[in-house]
């Protein structure tokens, strides 16, 4: 019985360990997804446009990013005024959002980015083929692939 025991949970922990290693993208990864949706941010032309940071994110969706990545809310003009703690909240779910999507991708890099900037602008992984949504779409992969 402990054989037994020991077996699943080694089993169990070698599987556990094996996912996690196919779906941990690299910090270079991370870093160039973060910089194609900045230098790709729509610029709208007003300063109150209701967006913030360079990435020009929405305050409901900033409070819970940062709740997830900082586990405390930021305030709007908390985010605004930090380019660090921006960059560091935007890098926290791109890690998030791109492991996602090379798992449902088969590690496909070109696939997966298209799938993260689409899901950024609509909250969509999908459905970004046309119009204004596939042109950013297109945007987001050619700074992507400048980075890296």
């Amino acid at each position: 019985m402990l054989l037994l025991l020991s077996g699943i949970v080694v089993n169990f922990g070698l599987s556990s360990m094996l996912a996690q290693a196919q779906q941990q993208v690299s910090d270079a990864q991370v870093a160039g997804m973060v910089e194609a949706l900045r230098r790709a941010a729509p610029q709208t032309g007003s300063a109150n446009d209701g967006l913030y940071s360079d990435w020009q994110v929405k305050p409901e969706t900033l409070k819970g990013w940062s709740k997830y990545c900082l586990k405390q809310e930021l305030t709007p003009t908390q985010f605004e005024n930090s380019s660090k703690t921006a960059r560091q909240v935007i890098s926290c779910i791109m890690r998030r959002e791109l492991n996602k999507q090379f798992a449902a991708t088969n590690n496909n890099e070109t696939a997966a980015v298209r799938g993260v900037a689409c899901w950024w602008m609509t909250g969509n992984y999908t459905g970004c083929n046309s119009g204004f949504t596939a042109a950013y779409v297109q945007k987001v992969v050619s700074f992507y692939r400048q980075q890296r």
